[in-house]
């Protein structure tokens, strides 16, 4: 089975899309359709193992042998929300099947409509696995300077200023910022964390960054209960204007936006909280309901004892809003 989520953030569970192709594969038997003209390939993000030895199995059911009857193989999707430069057609495959004539025939599909190299690998697991490695990969970077921005903060140094720097450097270093957010980056490391357990080993550097992470909108609103102290203010009853809560700059997804977070630790701590987002202008998720300001006026600055800025949107003015 598949869990959803709803436009309201609750799980539902919905059929299986295994099922679905499991039907397809029936009918076509029993059509006699000639074998050897379906091909099954599974995107979304999982542990490795899933194509071969949750799937594979389901789809043999049919009385049909993978390789032979019909083809099976994992492709990662590699979707950048809001990237104005490199979109499905243009973005790189990874293709892995589980025979080489099930990569071959994954593959040739994947050429006729892309305008980007498809890359083959020897199987299902290792396109899984790369995929994890991809994600797990910044999740552990971005838990990297999230540690560092909270250190940064008790030491005084500016963070932002930091990184700035640092990507001066042509070489061996690449820029992460605090974060994350989203459907993918917080959550599939924890496939490879569950996983990793069945062979006696435990991932300790990518559940560590995990923690850091997941405590970010606790620290978030900290700091913003020590900038209240200094102005003589209590965060209860405090007016927090809270800008953005989408996940990720220029994009209208609030699946597991940090933000949402900060709004509700600011809210169990007495704070009368609203919220701007041009791209969210309400949201539904986990039981929670919000409906944004209309728009960002000098009214609505001027009512709030404390702005924090949660998305980076590029069509809300910062400047207007230091003014």
């Amino acid at each position: 089975e598949k869990k959803q989520q709803g436009n309201d953030g609750q799980s539902g569970v919905i059929a299986s899309p295994m099922q679905a192709v499991v039907t397809r594969i029936n009918v076509a038997e029993g059509q006699d359709v000639a074998k050897g003209d379906l091909l099954v390939v599974l995107e979304s993000t999982t542990y490795p193992g899933t194509t071969e030895e949750l799937c594979k199995p389901i789809l043999e059911k049919s009385g049909l042998k993978c390789g032979e009857d019909f083809y099976l193989a994992f492709s990662p999707e590699r979707v950048d929300p809001g990237n104005l430069i490199y979109k499905t057609k243009n973005t790189p495959k990874v293709v892995g099947g589980c025979t080489p004539k099930c990569t071959e025939i994954a593959a040739a599909m994947y050429e006729t409509v892309l305008e980007a190299p498809v890359y083959k690998v020897s199987s299902p697991a290792i396109a899984e696995m790369e995929k994890i490695l991809e994600n797990t990969y910044r999740n552990v970077n971005i838990g990297l300077i999230n540690e560092l921005a909270i250190l940064c903060d008790r030491m005084g140094i500016n963070i932002w200023e930091v990184i700035d720097a640092a990507k001066s450097k042509p070489y061996g270093f690449q820029a992460f910022y605090p974060g994350p957010g989203g459907h993918c980056i917080p959550l599939d490391p924890y496939y490879l964390s569950w996983k990793a357990r069945e062979y006696g080993f435990h991932t300790s550097m990518i559940e560590s960054s995990m923690m850091i992470n997941d405590r970010m909108p606790e620290y978030c609103v900290d700091r913003a209960a020590r900038i209240l102290n200094t102005f003589k203010k209590s965060m209860n009853g405090a007016k927090i204007l809270v800008l953005g809560v989408a996940y990720k700059q220029d994009i209208a997804d609030f699946r597991e936006s940090p933000a949402i977070n900060v709004i509700k630790e600011l809210q169990k701590r007495g704070a009368d909280v609203s919220y701007y987002d041009p791209w969210v202008p309400s949201f539904r998720w986990k039981g929670m309901s919000m409906t944004g300001i209309p728009a960002l006026t000098e009214e609505a600055l001027r009512e709030a004892d404390l702005v924090m800025v949660t998305t980076a949107h590029t069509n809300v003015d910062c400047a207007f809003v230091q003014k």
